[in-house]
């Protein structure tokens, strides 16, 4: 996310933009995060650090919640000690997958995961220390950057003949570009004062509902690949943390009060794949 907003930051002249990596700012170096606001005092602070080893969080859970639960608590403190507007971003992680329905914000978290509930702490801190914050959950992240599932499967067809993807997981992705794009428009809506700050917790995602290996069909036709993709369960596939079989989010709330309507999903995975093409 760092990097789609580095790379769309030059849409925005008036803003003064300032990335800082993992090795510049470690988020759970409270005092150089002190230090740090203390110096700049930005006005707006998106927050993309987090710990997102989802497999590895289920042995080092202690890592996975000072950064993703204890760090955002004392980054929203922070920031509203500076008074410095946060927007932090979560994950559809928080829930069970057992719905039926797209989940709404009234819905009830019940993560079966470590990092799930370590982002659950998060967002319970961040808006304890800090109730003027945005929190956005969003799900199934991909972009040109980092490691996602857009990149893992491209590499695998250029691999191999034959792959297998699961079919009983059920989602929507999200490219870090449109996400990148929401984020900007609340902040330059309310900069700009079209819009008031209306702190609480919203949903982001691309539009439509997909299993992953319906997810890898589109990037086979979408990149021209001839490798076979085959449709497998969850159990045929074990991983350390369990995966929600449904983590549809709904999109409602942001769409009404900050007016962002989120684009399709092929159409932007579509744009993603072209531009790691062309490169």
């Amino acid at each position: 996310m760092g990097k789609q907003f580095r790379e769309i930051s030059r849409r925005y002249p008036s803003f003064e933009f300032i990335f800082l990596s993992r090795e510049d700012l470690k988020i759970h170096h409270f005092d150089l995060v002190r230090n740090f606001f203390k110096t700049l005092q930005p006005h707006y602070c998106i927050n993309c650090a987090a710990y997102t080893g989802v497999d590895r969080a289920e042995q080092e859970k202690d890592l996975a919640f000072l950064v993703n639960g204890e760090a955002t608590g004392v980054l929203a403190a922070i920031c509203k000690e500076y008074n410095t507007r946060l927007i932090h971003l979560s994950t559809d992680y928080v829930f069970d997958g057992k719905a039926q329905r797209p989940y709404t914000e009234e819905d009830a978290p019940n993560p079966q995961t470590v990092y799930g509930a370590s982002k659950l702490e998060g967002e319970r801190q961040a808006l304890q220390f800090n109730p003027d914050c945005i929190i956005i959950r969003t799900a199934w992240v991909y972009s040109e950057y980092g490691k996602n599932f857009v990149k893992t499967i491209l590499k695998l067809m250029h691999e191999k003949e034959e792959i297998g993807v699961v079919n009983d997981q059920r989602g929507s992705p999200t490219y870090a570009a449109d996400l990148a794009q929401a984020i900007m428009k609340i902040i330059t809506d309310h900069q700009l004062s079209t819009a008031g700050w209306k702190p609480g917790i919203y949903h982001f995602s691309n539009e439509g509902v997909i299993s992953w290996y319906e997810f890898a069909l589109a990037i086979k036709e979408i990149s021209g690949s001839s490798c076979k993709v085959n449709p497998i369960t969850t159990d045929q596939y074990p991983t350390p943390a369990k995966r929600p079989a449904y983590s549809v989010l709904d999109k409602t709330k942001i769409q009404r009060v900050f007016g962002i309507k989120p684009n399709d999903w092929k159409k932007s995975l579509s744009l993603c794949i072209g531009k790691l093409q062309s490169r």
